[in-house]
C-alpha cells in the first residue's frame, strides 16, 4: 500500500494529479479468485471544531457472507470540498482504515464511483493506485457525467443498462432486485465491467438492493458516527 501525499489543494492541482494517474487504469481482470471482499464507506458530521468523518471497512467472506473483520478510521476533514475531487478529502481516512486490516481482501467495493467520473477518476479508481488492489465502485445514486447517456435497465433483477459517452462505456445501472431502483456500478481498477457487474449481483441478498459489502460498511459508518459524536464535541 502506498502513502498518499495530499499536497494538491486547488482544483487545478487536483485535476493534474488525476490526469497523471489516468494512464494507469487497467480495465482487465487481475483476479485469480475472489474469496474476500472489503466494503468501504465514509460518513460525515459537524462538530464544534469543524467537519469530521469516519471511514469504515467491513471485510466479508464471499462464500459464507460472514463478516471477517471491521476496521475504521476517523478524524477532522481538512481538505476543501471540490466537485469531482472527492478522493482528496476521503483517501487519507480510507488508507488509514485499510492499513488496520489484518486480512487483505481480494477486492475492494466502494460506496461511490470509479470510472464513472468526468475524468474517469472517482474514489474507487483513485484509491486503487494506493491500495494496489482491484476495486469496484457501487453507488446508490446516479452521478451524472455531462453528455453521458444512461440506457435504463429492464425491470427484472439482473438487468443492466450501460452509461456511455461518445461510445465509451463509463459504467452501468444494475437492477439487483425486480422493480427496485438500480445501483450504479463502475470499474475502479484491475477488473472488467462485466466482472464488476457479476460480482455486484452475486453479492446482493434479499435484505437490500445494495451489495452486502457496501451495505455492511454503510451500516457500520452509522454506528461509528453515533459513537464518535459523543466523544468529539
Amino acid at each position: 500500500m502506498r502513502a498518499f501525499d495530499c499536497a494538491a489543494r486547488t482544483e487545478a492541482a487536483c485535476i493534474a494529479v488525476q490526469r497523471e494517474l489516468l494512464a494507469g487504469i487497467d480495465q482487465k481482470d487481475r483476479l485469480d479468485r475472489v474469496d474476500t471482499v472489503a466494503g468501504v464507506d465514509i460518513a460525515y458530521w459537524q462538530a464544534s471544531g469543524g467537519e469530521q468523518a469516519v471511514c469504515c471497512i467491513v471485510l466479508i467472506d464471499c462464500a459464507s457472507r460472514a463478516v471477517i473483520e471491521k476496521r475504521h478510521a476517523a478524524g477532522p476533514v481538512t481538505f476543501p470540498y471540490i466537485p469531482g475531487c472527492l478522493a482528496f478529502r476521503e483517501l487519507p481516512l480510507v488508507l488509514e482504515a485499510a492499513g488496520r486490516l489484518e486480512t487483505w481482501p481480494d477486492l475492494f467495493f466502494f460506496d461511490g464511483n470509479g470510472f464513472l467520473h468526468p475524468r474517469r477518476m472517482g474514489l474507487a479508481t483513485h484509491a486503487s493506485f494506493y491500495l494496489d488492489a482491484p476495486a469496484i465502485g457501487v453507488a446508490k445514486h446516479y452521478f451524472r457525467v455531462q453528455g453521458a447517456v444512461l440506457t435504463p435497465p429492464d425491470r427484472q433483477a439482473g438487468a443492466w443498462g450501460d452509461i456511455a459517452l461518445d461510445g465509451e462505456v463509463l459504467g452501468r445501472a444494475v437492477r439487483t432486485h425486480t422493480d427496485v431502483r438500480p445501483v450504479y456500478v463502475s470499474v475502479g481498477n484491475y477488473v472488467t465491467l462485466d466482472t464488476a457487474t457479476a460480482l455486484a449481483l452475486s453479492l446482493t441478498d434479499r435484505e437490500s438492493h445494495i451489495p452486502i459489502p457496501t451495505r455492511y460498511a454503510d451500516l457500520e459508518t452509522h454506528i461509528q458516527r453515533e459513537h464518535l459524536k459523543g466523544r468529539i464535541p
